[in-house]
């Protein structure tokens, strides 16, 4: 898919793209890059960066990098590492294939925000479903 399929294909996500605000800003075969500028909805109770956004962030671009309309994958397991708050509201997700095998693959997500404060790292391992 080329990033206008993509943004067409996975304008339907009714979380990532509706509720949480995530745009697609780059997407290839086995590889991803989304975006999203940090409101309020993003915050925790001490008015924090929700860890839990970065996570978002990370499976949508995991999504976006491995899925097309005619192959699935499946996240099977996934480990965050988070390190640090933004200092700037602009926050990118940007997912590379580490090794993409016939039936598993393991991508690596990285979190940043505006200003290249890395926020959170993700690596993925999925399952081929088709």
């Amino acid at each position: 898919m080329n990033l206008e399929e993509a943004r067409e294909y996975f304008s339907h996500d009714r979380y990532a793209v509706d509720v949480t605000g995530i745009k697609i800003e780059d997407a290839a075969e086995n590889y991803s890059k989304v975006s999203l500028i940090v409101e309020d909805k993003h915050l925790g109770a001490r008015d924090h960066f929700m860890g839990a956004v970065s996570y978002t962030m990370a499976d949508f671009a995991f999504a976006v990098a491995t899925n097309t309309p005619d192959h699935f994958t499946m996240t099977m397991n996934s480990t965050i590492s988070y390190l640090s708050q933004p200092k700037d509201p602009h926050i990118t997700a940007e997912c590379r294939c580490i090794k993409n095998g016939r039936r598993t693959c393991l991508f690596e997500t990285r979190v940043t925000d505006g200003i290249g404060t890395l926020l959170a790292v993700i690596t993925t391992n999925g399952l081929h479903i088709d």
